[in-house]
């Protein structure tokens, strides 16, 4: 009560549209013969609720012409990280409007909600007037989260204990690295539920996860007699925090050209990254952690393969669950998650293949699955795609650069930053190539 009379008493910084104002509640008349603002605020506002949910700009901007060309007008429109500029023609008038967001993230049932609402405009609300398509467009809305905190942090725990296993980490790793994301991600759910901002929400969380590694394992150490070289897996407990949507759709984007928005969600997400093993890096010193090897695990490669799977999906499953996926969703993506990164880590120790060209047929694989997926299930594709390959983005290599530069190990930490970069170029790749290849309107620079 006391944070939302607070909220009450925060001048807002940016301005809420009051979309209702577009229609009027008495006037039945069909969209297509609204005027040219009201058929414009439909498009707008069906924009910034996708680009609010994550999607690349490319996406956006295919719905916003789709619903232009329906309501018998032309679109141009300029997206970014946060915000659209956008322009309707109809004959020789033109209305333009520039919207922003006050906070981006990850909403992915939402987003598949909005791309049904585009593919079936023509049959369900072409008829409708202005007011009832605003009104259908508030309930969608209203989706903020299909998940409480809690869930989300056990989802986080599943996916970042999986994740610990896929590093190399044993049972004490995964069981300290699932009560320390598990904590972290809860109380990240909790602040950003309260509007706190970016950067307080990722020093916290990312606090909270790593000092709970450290303690259970202490405590492990003490009553259990446990190895202390089991702090190998301290960092992984903070990997719920990798901006994967946001890497991921940055590629796609500058490969699309769509410049402002690429490159404003790669800085996006270098801010979260730096903050975050910044963080990590000062508790490290802090409490005299080192990024020291795994204890080696004495598995054949049949168990191996076997628990990769187990992991690969529970990991891609829990990271799903926090993208605000419904359980049918995150489990098709699990299922390509599985397989896509089970392939990718045996080309790797079997075949000895470079983690960077592992990294691109993995993804390739999980968006040629998806899109087989996709034409069945009716899912949109980049709901289930980035979930499947954000368990390949290399945080732990991008921790351990930040810390070797921390110490002034210039040498180690130019190697493992030069080996995260090419991993995290190569995964976008596969995905868009895997894209060119299954769906022919990505093909073309129209």
């Amino acid at each position: 009560m006391k944070t939302a009379n607070t909220l009450r008493n925060i001048k807002k910084n940016h301005m809420d549209v009051l979309w209702h104002e577009y229609a009027d509640k008495t006037d039945s008349t069909p969209i297509t013969q609204a005027s040219l603002p009201a058929k414009a605020s439909v498009v707008g506002r069906v924009g910034i609720m996708m680009l609010s949910c994550g999607t690349g700009a490319w996406r956006v901007r295919s719905s916003m012409n789709e619903l232009s060309e329906l309501m018998n007008m032309t679109c141009t429109v300029d997206i970014g990280l946060m915000s659209i500029n956008y322009t309707c023609f109809d004959g020789n008038d033109s209305f333009s409007q520039s919207l922003c967001l006050t906070n981006t993230g990850v909403n992915t049932s939402q987003l598949n909600r909005l791309e049904k609402l585009v593919s079936n405009f023509s049959t369900n609300e072409l008829t409708q007037s202005c007011e009832k398509i605003h009104s259908i467009l508030d309930q969608i809305e209203k989706i903020h989260g299909l998940y409480s905190p809690a869930t989300l942090a056990i989802a986080a725990a599943l996916a970042c204990g999986a994740f610990t296993f896929l590093l190399g980490g044993g049972i004490v790793e995964m069981l300290c690295a699932f009560a320390g994301a598990g904590i972290g991600n809860y109380i990240r759910c909790k602040l950003s539920k309260h509007h706190f901002t970016l950067f307080l929400c990722i020093i916290s969380s990312v606090s909270a996860a790593c000092l709970t590694y450290t303690v259970l394992l202490k405590l492990l150490e003490i009553i259990f007699a446990v190895n202390l070289q089991h702090e190998a897996g301290y960092i992984c407990s903070m990997l719920f925090i990798i901006p994967g949507f946001p890497f991921i759709t940055s590629g796609i984007d500058l490969a699309k050209l769509d410049m402002r928005s690429g490159i404003e969600r790669f800085m996006y997400s270098m801010i979260i990254i730096t903050v975050a093993t910044m963080t990590a890096w000062i508790l490290a010193m802090l409490l005299g952690l080192k990024p020291i090897p795994f204890l080696p695990l004495n598995l054949v490669l049949w168990q191996w393969i076997l628990l990769r799977l187990l992991t690969s999906f529970c990991g891609v499953f829990g990271f799903s669950i926090m993208f605000n996926s419904p359980i049918r969703l995150a489990t098709a993506a699990g299922i390509i998650g599985a397989a896509s990164n089970t392939i990718r880590l045996e080309l790797i120790e079997l075949f000895t293949l470079p983690p960077a060209a592992a990294a691109f047929i993995g993804a390739f694989i999980a968006g040629i699955l998806a899109s087989t997926l996709k034409g069945v299930a009716g899912y949109p594709r980049i709901s289930i795609t980035v979930p499947s390959i954000v368990i390949m983005v290399p945080g732990l290599y991008l921790y351990k650069g930040f810390y070797n530069l921390g110490i002034m190990n210039l040498t180690a930490a130019a190697s493992w930053l030069a080996s995260a970069l090419l991993i995290i170029l190569a995964l976008p790749l596969g995905l868009i190539f895997a894209r060119i290849i299954t769906d022919k309107t990505f093909r073309y620079c129209t």
